[in-house]
């Protein structure tokens, strides 16, 4: 069997600033190339041809899509937020040619695409013969205009959701192709998360170190997780809150200008100013030294601050597709507090592996949080939990499976 993956042109394949659905990409190539030939097409590769633990990487970045998205964005005005610039067949259509002219030339048997249903007629056309698999790691084909959708769906052989939040959502709305449907979660290496001798390792004592992993921007809830600290440092002097990962805003048009979800509309203003700074500039002087915003952090300098956190909170305010850093969390044994919404219901079991409070309320994310640090019995065995569940349902080698055994029904 020969695998092309297709992701989005912006997206970080390699180690060790991954985008999540590089890391996916990337986990699934190299153990797929152990019995298949893989090919990863990436507009981010410094050479036109690379390779690396069995996959062929082959750079797809023509120079004229920047200057094609400028053009169109000067047209912006014609477009409806069901219908936006990114959903359109001209975005990236650069990038999305060269990989459908190059497929024909490579002969490969499946093609996996994320994200851009835009990219599946254009394959189709150049490839009619190979199979589509079209994997979303959001919900932007149950949100843009379904008689936009509709024709795309029809020219792919298999499509998957991250979640079943995402899945059934697709299936509802296009019953017509419920059946080529199914989930394949994201996952996590349970290997590199976890001690030499095969544990993880115990956490190191001292400060309560609380924790946020992801990206810093409007949706994720960072500005309610802010306010939740303001609460729990007033009980624990000795807490201390680090958030890691980059200020990264998608465009409002991506998340806000597509959800009927009043909490989501209300986050537009965060999109029209900083939000690393703003968030900053509403910190009490006081707790300035116990709240830390440490920026991008390569995957492999995160074991450590999972393992040594006591809490991780995850304090999502739109319904998370996903949330890799949640079962990376629980693979280093961190228990979880996190927003009950989207995806994350199905990764974390509330009362067992953590818990789980109503988006956009930072009193309850606060109590949650106090809780869990009040209780030291508990805050363990939902550690322990929370590896098991990582181990058993979103090890690499369990999505694998599921992975292979859809492409050999296609």
């Amino acid at each position: 069997m020969k695998i092309a993956f297709v992701p989005q042109p912006q997206d970080m394949i390699f180690p060790p600033m991954q985008s999540s659905i590089g890391i996916w990409t990337y986990e699934m190539a190299r153990r797929l190339a152990r019995s298949c030939e893989v090919i990863v097409y990436s507009g981010r590769l410094q050479n036109k041809v690379e390779f690396d633990q069995g996959v062929q990487y082959r750079r797809a970045s023509p120079t004229y899509d920047q200057w094609l998205r400028r053009l169109l964005n000067l047209f912006s005005f014609f477009y409806q937020a069901k219908r936006p610039i990114f959903a359109s067949v001209l975005y990236y259509l650069g990038y999305a040619l060269q990989v459908a002219k190059d497929l024909r030339a490579q002969r490969c048997d499946i093609v996996h695409v994320h994200n851009f249903s835009q990219f599946v007629p254009i394959i189709r056309a150049f490839n009619p013969g190979i199979k589509i698999v079209l994997h979303m790691h959001c919900e932007w084909l149950t949100q843009l205009d379904p008689a936009l959708i509709e024709p795309r769906l029809k020219q792919a052989d298999l499509l998957v959701g991250c979640s079943e939040h995402v899945t059934k959502k697709i299936r509802r709305l296009f019953p017509q192709v419920a059946a080529r449907c199914h989930t394949v979660h994201n996952g996590v290496d349970v290997d590199h998360f976890c001690g030499a001798n095969g544990h993880a390792t115990t956490k190191q004592n001292g400060a309560k170190r609380l924790l946020f992993v992801g990206r810093v921007s409007p949706e994720k809830g960072v500005h309610v997780l802010a306010e939740a600290f303001q609460e729990v440092a007033k009980r624990h002097p000795e807490a201390r809150l680090e958030i890691v990962g980059p200020e990264a805003r998608p465009p409002a048009e991506f998340i806000v200008a597509l959800s009927d979800d009043a909490r989501v509309s209300s986050l537009a203003p965060f999109y029209e100013k900083n939000y690393l700074a703003h968030l900053q500039e509403r910190l009490p002087a006081n707790l300035s030294n116990r709240v830390s915003f440490s920026g991008p952090v390569p995957y492999s300098e995160l074991i450590d601050r999972y393992r040594n956190s006591k809490v991780f909170i995850f304090p999502s305010v739109w319904d998370e597709p996903f949330g890799m850093p949640i079962v990376e969390a629980m693979a280093c044994q961190a228990p979880v507090v996190a927003t009950r919404g989207g995806g994350i219901t199905e990764i974390v079991e509330d009362g067992k592996t953590g818990l789980l409070v109503e988006r956009g309320d930072p009193m309850a994310l606060a109590e949650a949080i106090e809780f869990l640090l009040a209780n030291e019995d508990l805050r363990q065995a939902m550690a322990n939990a929370a590896r098991r569940r990582a181990v058993e349902v979103f090890s690499w080698e369990r999505v694998l499976e599921n992975l292979f055994r859809l492409y050999k029904n296609i």
